[in-house]
């Protein structure tokens, strides 16, 4: 237990470092998620006009907790596997007595620390604009927030991780999770509310993973009717079938790996 404290510790100090040489970039992928802002401004006026069943207040803070969540929990490890397994750097990673993984793990993790700063900055910056939006979640509020929301961020990694696992068998991994993508901002809560669509539709969606990735925690956070208990089943379930399908194709890829381009 000590070994793997020091062993998590070290590479979140590394990566951490590592992320912060990028922190002008950093700033440009905080703002390039802005996206949310954008729908904010279309669905608080569309809320002046119809009956959603939301105020504009509540879109305004819905969409900024979408933003949150989003910058919590953005991931981009398919990318990085896949180029690891055409240039054949995994080779690299198999010859140490660690699990891959836990390099893309720990330099997310250290990511969410560097970018932290302009995530709080663009926040306060919202609430000059939008004081009327301004209000201050219960300290249980923020708790369940900050739970559903490493939920959401293991749930999307495993995920991304296990679909990145094709770079075994292609070089294109990543052309299925823009698919995969596009199904997600849909179904996410990412461009509205999932409390506005259709019963029939919600009903699908909250059966799938996607609405656990966005959705939940913003709603937590906003104060929109969410059933926790059953929501937090789901996720484990779905984290436990990413679990068992990720390292069944990690051992089936393993097998085969060649260290295309070494």
């Amino acid at each position: 237990m000590k070994r793997l404290f020091k062993i998590s510790r070290s590479l979140l100090v590394t990566y951490y470092a590592y992320m912060l040489e990028y922190r002008a970039e950093l700033l440009l992928w905080a703002l390039s998620g802005s996206l949310p802002f954008i729908l904010m401004g279309v669905w608080t006026q569309a809320a002046q006009q119809g009956n959603f069943g939301l105020s504009s207040i509540d879109f305004a803070r819905y969409f900024l907790a979408v933003y949150l969540v989003r910058q919590l929990t953005v991931v981009w490890v398919i990318w990085d596997f896949e180029r690891e397994i055409v240039d054949g750097k995994l080779s690299f990673r198999l010859l140490q007595p660690l699990d891959p993984v836990w390099h893309h793990i720990w330099s997310h993790i250290g990511e969410r620390f560097a970018r932290l700063p302009f995530i709080f900055g663009l926040v306060a910056l919202f609430f000059c604009l939008y004081p009327s939006a301004f209000w201050i979640p219960s300290l249980s509020t923020l708790g369940l927030f900050t739970i559903a929301s490493a939920c959401a961020f293991a749930l999307t990694f495993l995920i991304q991780y296990t679909l990145a696992m094709f770079a075994f068998w292609t070089e294109k991994a990543s052309s299925i999770q823009e698919v995969v993508f596009l199904v997600n901002l849909f179904l996410s809560g990412a461009i509205a509310p999932l409390e506005i669509f259709p019963p029939a539709v919600r009903t699908i969606a909250f059966w799938t993973p996607f609405p656990y990735i966005i959705n939940f925690p913003a709603s937590i956070i906003t104060g929109l009717q969410v059933d926790i208990i059953r929501s937090f089943g789901i996720i484990f379930i779905w984290l436990l079938v990413f679990s068992i399908a990720n390292r069944w194709l990690w051992r089936k890829g393993i097998r085969q790996y060649s260290g295309m381009g070494a």
